[in-house]
């Protein structure tokens, strides 16, 4: 996965807005950083790895679908980590 030069500069931008305390949730495979985060959208849930480096700032509605998904997609997105389940070129197509 390619990061963007301007990756590192609006995450710290996201990160001023911050509203309450980080939550970082752990365990022996992984760690998570977990914040709320206000933008002229309205609010995000602001998560990072710190040990990749890589983030993604989710809305409401992107939250809610992680609820539409069976176990199986869950392990497919595991099955290869740190890159995405669909690749930038299918998205274009």
């Amino acid at each position: 996965m390619t990061r963007h030069p301007d990756d590192d500069a609006r995450r710290r931008d996201l990160l001023a807005h911050q509203r309450g305390e980080e939550i970082v949730l752990g365990n022996e495979f992984a760690e998570v950083r977990v914040c709320r985060v206000e933008t002229r959208n309205g609010s995000r849930l602001l998560i990072g790895s710190p040990k990749s480096g890589q983030w993604v700032a989710l809305c409401p509605l992107e939250l809610e679908a992680l609820t539409w998904q069976n176990p199986q997609t869950f392990s497919a997105m595991i099955g290869n980590p740190f890159a995405p389940l669909i690749s930038d070129d299918e998205d274009e197509s």
